[in-house]
C-alpha cells in the first residue's frame, strides 16, 4: 500500500549541492498533486541570486538561520530569523546572503511546483549545457523563471 503522507527526516529528501546553496527538497510536486513545493535552502556565504521575477509562481521565504537581503519590488530589507517574506507572480526580487555572515538558511515555498523539477534538471547538466544560453533560456521559460539582471545595488 502506498504511504498517503511523506515523511522526511533533516538531511533528508533529494537535495542539490551548488556553489553558492545546498537545497533539500522536503515536499515535492508529486506531494502536492502540484499544488506547491516546500524546500530547505542552505545559502553559503558567496549567496546571490540575480533579479528575476515569475509570471505564475508565487515564493515564500521564511528565515530561520543567517540574514538576507532581499530586494523586492524596489524596496531592499534585511531578513533575520523569524521573518517571512511573500512575493506574489509578477514582482521583481532578487537576493543575497548578508554581508559579514557566512550562511543563511531558509524554507522556500514555490506555488505551485515546479522549482523541485527545474533543480533536477539542473542536477543533470553539465558545464557545457550551463554554457548553452539557448537551453538556459528555454529551461528558465519552462519554470517560469524570467531573469532580469544581477543583484541590483543598494542606494
Amino acid at each position: 500500500m502506498t504511504k498517503r503522507y511523506s515523511f522526511v527526516p533533516p538531511g533528508g529528501g533529494p537535495n542539490y549541492d551548488w556553489s553558492a546553496d545546498h537545497t533539500f527538497v522536503k515536499v515535492s510536486a508529486a506531494d502536492t498533486g502540484g499544488q506547491y513545493t516546500l524546500m530547505e535552502d542552505n545559502l553559503k556565504a558567496n549567496f546571490k541570486l540575480g533579479l528575476h521575477m515569475h509570471r505564475y509562481h508565487a515564493e515564500t521565504f521564511y528565515i530561520l538561520e543567517g540574514q538576507v537581503d532581499f530586494y523586492v519590488d524596489g524596496d531592499w530589507m534585511v531578513a533575520s530569523p523569524g521573518t517571512c517574506l511573500h512575493v506574489p507572480p509578477g514582482i521583481e526580487h532578487a537576493c543575497q546572503v548578508s554581508d559579514g555572515h557566512s550562511n543563511a538558511r531558509m524554507l522556500m515555498i514555490y506555488q505551485p511546483s515546479g522549482f523541485d523539477q527545474y533543480l533536477a534538471e539542473l542536477g543533470k547538466m553539465d558545464d557545457a549545457d550551463f554554457e548553452d544560453a539557448a537551453k538556459m533560456k528555454a529551461l528558465e521559460e519552462k519554470f517560469d523563471i524570467i531573469n532580469i539582471g544581477p543583484v541590483p545595488d543598494r542606494a
